[in-house]
């Protein structure tokens, strides 16, 4: 008799949909991974939009925009279009957050570092920042919840960029390539740049930009407060100097990066100099906002360059 063959069973589609995520960092992660810190950079440009024109309540409820809306109606004006504009960056924030995630899942045990970043940045940060977002509007704006909001978006740009980083490097051991007190150096400038981010953002909540003509700062002088923040961020900016010399003399590993820290430092310098000198305009300050993000993920940057993978040399990059 002749031999019968079982018939071949059609694959499920979630078969299908598992064999098609990457087993390997291809092109899919790299332009997935790009997408997602460029959405987190102008998420900060459009929440410091809605801060800076005034349109913080234009939606006044959360998560509908109005108690009988979800999208902003002729009633809230352009105020209303702006803050809504933001909640939509929001959703493609989390959108291509979680296309990395779903990404990366099937070499989630081999690169274990790129799995715990997606899983950060969609869990720990995506998803809280928009019940943050909602607390922000449902307190009226309160300029410490504010500022929270700001402050979570900056650590997730930093999160996605040392998603970046890791992603050009291969799994397992890492090695430091920088002297001890270099190292040690480069977490105290952290600490400088942490300091300023702080006080920047105090800053911004003691002066004109609430978000909304009727909503109340929170008692801090401005003009003082604009002095504190500018101390630590001139001693980052010594810091990262020292920092950059001494790598460039030393030719230590992360030279390139802190030269660009040091660019993205004198122009944020820059512009806080010359917003402060003009009385605060609306475009400066908002610059200044997405130039601290990237200043943070610079910085990061060359934190991850303190370490290598072992084996590999710096001429080898």
């Amino acid at each position: 008799m002749p031999e019968t063959t079982a018939p071949v069973r059609p694959r499920s589609l979630g078969s299908r949909f598992h064999g098609w995520l990457p087993t390997t960092i291809d092109t899919r992660i790299r332009v997935f991974a790009w997408l997602s810190f460029i959405a987190e950079v102008l998420i900060i440009g459009t929440g410091g939009a809605v801060r800076l024109s005034g349109s913080g309540l234009g939606c006044s409820q959360w998560p509908l925009c109005t108690p009988d809306s979800l999208v902003p109606t002729d009633a809230q004006g352009y105020h209303g279009v702006i803050e809504f504009g933001n909640r939509t960056m929001t959703g493609v924030v989390g959108l291509l957050a979680l296309a990395v995630l779903i990404l990366v899942w099937r070499i989630r045990r081999e690169r274990r570092d790129l799995f715990v970043l997606a899983v950060v940045v969609l869990v720990g940060g995506v998803l809280p920042q928009a019940i943050i977002g909602g607390i922000t509007v449902l307190t009226g704006l309160n300029p410490f919840i504010v500022g929270f909001h700001y402050t979570v978006s900056l650590l997730l740009v930093c999160a996605t960029a040392a998603f970046l980083v890791r992603m050009n490097q291969p799994a397992g051991a890492r090695t430091r390539v920088v002297p001890p007190w270099f190292a040690v150096l480069t977490h105290v400038t952290g600490l400088a740049l942490a300091a300023t981010i702080v006080f920047g953002v105090l800053t911004t909540g003691s002066g004109p930009h609430s978000g909304d003509a009727d909503v109340k700062r929170h008692g801090f002088d401005a003009t003082v407060m604009a002095h504190v923040h500018s101390w630590p961020g001139y001693i980052l900016a010594g810091l990262v100097l020292l920092l950059a010399i001494t790598a460039w003399m030393l030719r230590l590993n992360p030279k390139k990066w802190l030269l660009v820290l040091i660019v993205a430092i004198a122009v944020q310098v820059g512009v806080g100099v010359l917003q402060a000198r003009n009385g605060l305009p609306e475009v400066l300050v908002g610059i200044h906002m997405v130039l601290a993000a990237l200043s943070a993920a610079v910085y990061t940057v060359v934190v991850l360059r303190l370490k290598s993978p072992t084996g590999e040399t710096d001429d080898a990059r």
